[in-house]
């Protein structure tokens, strides 16, 4: 039995991305639908080896679908979603208007795929920030393990994080600095290339940005525990795909990096890197490829339950299209 799929902002970095793993998963599809904003509307996309035209989501009939992948915005989210999930669609959506509403689910398979089912609240399942996924599979293990008292997370974040056009600066800027060019800035606050920005979405009245916010928030909800405490830096480096965060974690109970290595290792979808070279890079092991990859597990020596981890994930893949697929795999298996 196949079903019926809209991807709204399907000609995004994380639009196209959904494309590519629903091909590559083979998730079963009877009829599938590209769906973007006006200025895309009439353009063309493959899937499957077969040319889609894009339609203008403003036209587009909801009730033709029965699973609504969203990338497109906050604003589209806002306005479309509640439409698409009132013509009986299953909503997953990837931005972040959702996310704190008390009866929308906030979904890592791994972590907290158990709470899939109250997607009938609203019909509407929310896509955890791309940060946030890969951290919080990281930490869950030890959680159930021995508990988590603290949280300290320094991101290192991909300029595909900001989009195509975030991508575009980045080699603009590069390409003109290497030839001794004046450069300018649309995207990012400041030179993103040779450079790192701790400015990653507006800033707030205490000080944190949105996006440090945004960790607090959703690490307290997935993990369903209001008191846990999270410090977060957010910073904008001159990658072009894949998420990194350096996480320092203390526990209630005192646990050994032989034991983590062992918890983290029998995880579903971690890669933990030992040896030689105990850790990963977003260019050589996470770009492209789906496991978040934790390494440089090591004991903090300056608290007695204290722990440090490496963790680097791509965050176009796990970080936002792949997790939402694999909330709809397990909507199909279980739900619909």
């Amino acid at each position: 039995m196949g079903f019926n799929i809209v991807v709204v902002g399907a000609t995004g970095m994380v639009g196209s991305t959904t494309l590519a793993i629903l091909e590559e998963r083979q998730f079963p599809i009877d009829n599938i639908y590209m769906v973007a904003s006006h200025r895309s509307a009439g353009d063309t996309c493959d899937f499957m080896g077969k040319p889609y035209i894009i339609e203008d989501v403003a036209n587009f009939d909801f009730s033709q679908t029965q699973i609504a992948f969203f990338s497109a915005g906050g604003e589209v989210s806002a306005e479309y979603a509640p439409k698409a999930a009132a013509a009986g669609n299953v909503v997953i959506d990837k931005s972040s208007y959702f996310r704190y509403e008390k009866d929308v689910p906030l979904i890592i398979p791994e972590v907290n795929g158990e709470q899939i089912a109250e997607f009938t609240h609203r019909n509407i399942i929310a896509n955890p920030n791309c940060n946030t996924i890969p951290v919080a599979m990281a930490l869950k293990p030890i959680y159930d393990a021995v508990g988590i008292s603290r949280v300290n997370v320094a991101t290192y974040q991909s300029v595909s994080g900001s989009g195509k056009n975030g991508v575009k600066e980045l080699v603009e800027q590069t390409g003109k600095l290497l030839n001794g060019r004046p450069i300018k800035t649309k995207v990012f606050s400041q030179q993103i290339a040779f450079n790192v920005l701790p400015h990653c979405d507006v800033f707030q009245d205490n000080g944190y940005t949105k996006e440090e916010m945004k960790i607090i928030w959703e690490l307290q909800k997935i993990l369903n525990d209001s008191n846990l405490a999270v410090n977060p830096t957010a910073v904008r480096v001159p990658v072009f795909f894949g998420h990194s965060a350096a996480v320092n974690v203390e526990t209630k109970e005192k646990l050994s990096v032989k034991d983590a290595i062992d918890l983290l290792s029998k995880s579903p979808g971690l890669k933990v890197m030992t040896g030689k070279t105990p850790y990963p890079t977003p260019v050589h092991d996470a770009a492209g490829e789906d496991p978040v990859f934790v390494g440089r597990i090591r004991e903090d020596f300056s608290h007695p339950t204290g722990l440090n981890l490496w963790v680097v994930a791509d965050n176009l893949r796990k970080g936002a299209a792949l997790n939402a697929v694999q909330v709809a795999e397990k909507l199909v298996e279980s739900y619909l």
